[in-house]
């Protein structure tokens, strides 16, 4: 089992989802970009642990490459995956340190929104027992709201990971409103998963500009961020952008800036 990386208490760890590393690679085929590559990258980089979702459809990582990142990488994987029988087969054979059940649709280009932990307690209550029961740490990928928060609980699921798409679309828009409302709920949503028990992870769409109030908020214990860092990689290196990020979400959770200045 690998090991967490060593934190401060009341540090914000960064997980770095690789995924689109292996979607660039499958656009042509072949092995160039290596996402177990950008994996270790990432962990001289500052991440705290890797994240990678392997879908039904393989559109990006593969199962070699879950394969190679269980053998190779010392950070703690956290295995994004569907609640289906064969995610299931697979997380129970490789054992990662962490799996974070998302919704998945095939014909979506990403993931869309929060699982329904609340209306899938049936379905997904004897998959987390297994994984559970396997040491394997669930997490459910869920909107901020407190009746799946309530489900997570009642599911025995110990961490939650707060969907932070419609703050990050609220950002790219520059509306403030809307803004400040989002934020206002993920940090509700995050003060009351710590109350209950959770512990309170979040993740989507966060970039430089969005990443620092997201921060602040001093329920959260990890952020995952993938996409904007891999897209962000291509002007100035992986190393650099996740460097960046990091600094970012430091400043901003020790409480000078999280912002980003011209």
């Amino acid at each position: 089992m690998a090991e967490m990386s060593f934190r401060a208490p009341g540090a914000l760890r960064l997980g770095v989802n690789i995924d689109h590393v292996a979607t660039i690679r499958n656009a042509r085929g072949g092995e160039h970009p290596d996402p177990v590559r950008a994996a270790h990258q990432a962990a001289d980089a500052g991440a705290d642990g890797i994240t990678a979702h392997l879908r039904e459809d393989r559109r990006h990582i593969s199962d070699a490459d879950i394969d190679r990142l269980m053998d190779e990488i010392s950070l703690p994987l956290n295995l994004e995956m569907a609640a289906t029988e064969e995610m299931l087969a697979i997380a129970l054979r490789h054992k990662p340190h962490a799996a974070c059940i998302v919704p998945e649709r095939r014909e979506e280009r990403t993931t869309e929104g929060g699982l329904d932990a609340a209306g899938g307690h049936n379905h997904l209550l004897p998959m987390i027992r297994q994984l559970t029961d396997t040491e394997i740490r669930v997490s459910l990928f869920i909107a901020a709201d407190p009746r799946q928060l309530d489900a997570a609980v009642q599911l025995g699921a110990p961490v939650v990971e707060l969907h932070t798409g419609p703050y990050c679309e609220a950002v790219i828009d520059g509306n403030e409103e809307a803004i400040a409302r989002e934020l206002r709920t993920l940090k509700d949503a995050a003060t009351y998963g710590a109350s209950i028990g959770l512990e309170v992870h979040a993740g989507h769409g966060l970039t430089f500009d969005s990443v620092g109030p997201v921060a602040e908020i001093p329920e959260l214990a990890e952020l995952n961020i993938g996409h904007f860092l891999i897209g962000e990689a291509i002007f100035s290196g992986l190393d650099s952008a996740i460097r960046r990020m990091r600094s970012l979400m430091d400043r901003a959770r020790a409480g000078t800036s999280g912002r980003e200045t011209a």
